[in-house]
C-alpha cells in the first residue's frame, strides 16, 4: 500500500500528514529504531535473557528491524465470551487459526491465553514470539463483573515458550490497588526468567463518564496509567487511542477533590489534536523509552480499514511503536484478517508517514 493509498484510507480532515507538533518537539522523544533494544534496554536494569526476548519480538515479521511491532491479541474468548467473539468466524474456536492469522499476516508476535497458547505450544513456540496473557475479565459470573485475575502462572508461561508475559491492569477501578500489586510482582517474576513484559493500561470507573462524555481514553488520565504501567516496569504499553482530554477537570467539575492537575498539562504538553494527544500518552511512557503501542478497538464493519489505518497514522506520527489489532483481523474471513494487518504494517514502513 502506497502513501497515496494511505492519505485516502486515514483522511485528511484532521490535517494527519501535515500536522508538526509544537509541544513536545520529537528531538525530546525516544523514538523506534533498529537499535532500540541496545540504545534503551541495554542500558536498563533487564537481564541478558530479557534483551534476548525483545530481540525475538523486535525481529520478527514484516517490520523487523524497523523498531515497530505489530501484534495480533486474541484473547476475546474470555474477555468478551468466545461465542459472541467468534461467531462471525468459528474457526478462531481453534487457537491454531490464531496463530497462523499471525503469521501469515506478519505480526511480529501473537498475545493469546494461556491455554489457547499452551495447547499449540510445541508446534508453534518456534516460528512467532508467543505473549501470553496472564489475567482475564471473565463474565459468566452473575451479576458480570469486571476485575482481572490471573488465569496461569508466570512459570507456566515460560515453561510454554513465550518470550513475553501480558497483564491487564483496571486503573482507577476499586480493585486496582491488588491489580498493581499482583501484577508488579508477575512482571518482577518475568524479567527474573528473561521475559518480557506488556501491560494493557485500561481504565475502568463508572465515574469516568461525565455529562454523556466517556472519559476512559482521554489524554490525561491515559497519560496517567502509562506513567503507572512504566513505574511497574512494562516495557511495552498497550493503550487505547486517546479521544478526548480533561477527565480530571471533568471529575473535579462538580467539587469532588479528585487526582491532582494543573493548567499547563493542557496547554503547554498536549493539544486538541489527535496526534498531539497521542504523543502526551508517548510523553508518560518515559518519552518513549517503554514503547507505546496503540489498540485497534471493536470490529464496526466497512470502516476498520480506514478506522485502523488513521490509529497507525496517529500513533506513529506521535511517537509510538505500533499497533495491537485483534477484533478488527480475526472478526473477518481470513484472507481480509491479513490485508488489514498488512496495511497497519504498511504505514510503518511507508518513510512519508513520518514523525510529527
Amino acid at each position: 500500500m502506497n502513501f497515496e493509498k494511505i492519505v485516502e484510507l486515514a483522511g485528511t480532515k484532521e490535517d494527519l500528514f501535515s500536522h508538526t507538533c509544537q509541544t513536545i518537539p520529537k528531538e525530546k522523544l525516544h523514538l523506534p529504531g533498529p537499535d532500540f533494544t541496545d540504545r534503551i534496554f541495554s542500558q536498563s536494569n533487564r537481564n541478558i535473557q530479557t534483551l534476548r526476548s525483545l530481540e525475538s519480538i523486535y525481529k520478527s515479521g514484516r517490520l523487523s528491524g524497523t523498531g515497530y511491532l505489530s501484534i495480533l491479541p486474541v484473547d476475546q474468548g474470555v474477555e468478551h465470551s468466545a461465542g459472541a467473539s467468534f461467531c462471525t468466524n468459528p474457526m478462531y474456536f481453534d487457537p491454531e487459526n490464531i496463530v497462523k492469522l499471525a503469521i501469515e499476516g506478519g505480526c511480529n508476535a501473537v498475545a493469546s491465553t494461556i491455554g489457547a497458547l499452551g495447547i499449540v505450544a510445541r508446534k508453534y513456540a518456534h516460528k512467532i514470539p508467543f505473549i501470553v496473557k496472564l489475567n482475564h475479565n471473565e463474565l459468566l459470573s452473575y451479576p458480570n463483573k469486571y476485575d482481572q485475575i490471573p488465569f496461569g502462572s508466570v512459570q507456566e508461561a515460560w515453561n510454554l515458550g513465550a518470550v513475553a508475559i501480558g497483564a491487564t491492569i483496571y486503573f482507577g477501578s476499586a480493585e486496582s490497588s491488588r491489580q498493581i500489586v499482583a501484577v508488579s510482582q508477575a512482571f518482577e517474576q518475568a524479567h527474573q526468567l528473561g521475559m518480557a513484559t506488556v501491560l494493557w493500561c485500561y481504565l475502568r470507573n463508572e465515574h469516568f463518564v461525565q455529562d454523556d462524555v466517556d472519559y476512559h481514553t482521554a489524554a490525561d488520565l491515559t497519560g496517567q496509567a502509562n506513567y503507572l504501567g512504566v513505574s511497574i516496569q512494562a516495557d511495552i504499553i498497550k493503550q487505547k487511542l486517546p479521544e478526548n482530554n480533561g477527565g480530571y477537570k471533568a471529575l473535579c467539575k462538580y467539587g469532588a477533590n479528585y487526582g491532582k492537575y494543573k493548567e499547563e498539562m493542557y496547554s503547554k504538553l498536549t493539544t486538541i489534536h489527535p496526534i498531539d494527544l497521542c504523543r502526551y500518552q508517548v510523553l508518560n511512557c518515559y518519552l518513549g523509552r517503554a514503547g507505546l503501542i496503540n489498540s485497534g478497538g471493536p470490529s464496526t464493519g466497512m470502516q476498520d480499514l480506514s478506522a485502523a489505518v488513521r490509529t497507525a497514522v496517529i500513533n506513529k506520527r506521535a511517537g509510538g511503536m505500533g499497533m495491537i489489532a485483534g477484533r478488527k483481523a480475526f472478526q473477518k474471513p481470513f484472507e481480509e484478517g491479513i490485508q488489514l494487518i498488512n496495511a497497519i504494517q504498511d504505514v510503518y514502513l511507508e518513510k512519508q508517514v513520518d514523525i510529527a
